[in-house]
């Protein structure tokens, strides 16, 4: 199938890396059908190319959502990819339940709803391909931001089961887990100094490439790579004592 005939729904399309990933998949040609809480965003982006991108809102916290996604499908005729860009981050130091619900609501609730959503549709094609932005804050726990660390580390797990369930059930559904660091998006719009910023466009070309290259688990960019790899050898007692904070 030629890019011009191809189709995605991105869900969490009305800013930040979605909304860039939306705008580079146009420009290449896709058709696509975009999703999010804000409809005032989601019909802004619609008009880039009213031709070739229809919208739904939708908030995935909600039961509704999983038919509000359908209905998309629908609108748009088919579906060959799904990116999952919706999530919430927080530093909460102080464990506030609330922000801490909120986030397992709807980094962990929330994807689970239409990612299986995403899952069931391909499992009744011929073949599929479903992303996702989950965060190299998966790789440990994080004192400061707990629900977020630990909804990323779910999120790559059920990645994991999910691709093994495809074969289970016969179905050609690839995968990709998309691993950013650090991007200027308003989810880090607070005030705090993070290193290695990247802007969502460059981190869009990178996902962009890594969907093409149908690669499995992309870690945006090398610099986060590295981080990574030497994050990972770090002793869980020796962790336990640093004070990961800004």
């Amino acid at each position: 199938m030629s890019e011009t005939n191809k189709r995605a729904v991105i869900v969490g399309a009305t800013s930040g890396i979605g909304y860039e990933v939306a705008k580079l998949l146009v420009s290449e040609g896709w058709r696509i059908g975009i999703a999010g809480r804000r409809e005032e965003k989601l019909k802004m982006l619609q008009s880039l190319s009213p031709d070739r991108i229809c919208y739904r809102v939708l908030d995935v916290r909600q039961p509704e959502a999983e038919q509000a996604l359908r209905n998309l499908i629908d609108d748009l005729g088919g579906m060959d990819l799904y990116f999952h860009s919706s999530g919430i981050g927080h530093q909460n130091f102080s464990l506030n339940p609330d922000i801490e619900l909120d986030t397992v609501e709807t980094n962990a609730a929330g994807f689970v709803r239409l990612t299986t959503a995403a899952f069931r549709y391909f499992c009744q094609q011929p073949k599929g391909h479903i992303a996702v932005i989950s965060s190299i804050a998966g790789t440990k726990g994080l004192g400061i931001a707990p629900a977020y660390s630990a909804t990323k580390r779910f999120q790559n797990i059920y990645l994991d089961a999910l691709e093994q369930s495809a074969r289970m059930h016969h179905a050609d559904i690839r995968f990709t887990d998309i691993r950013p660091g650090f991007v200027a998006t308003g989810l880090l719009n607070d005030g705090k100094h993070y290193p290695l910023m990247m802007s969502p466009q460059k981190v869009a070309q990178h996902i962009v490439r890594a969907l093409k290259r149908r690669k499995r688990i992309a870690v945006i960019d090398w610099r986060y790579c590295l981080l990574v790899f030497f994050w990972r050898l770090i002793p869980r007692p020796l962790w336990k004592r640093l004070n990961i904070r800004n």
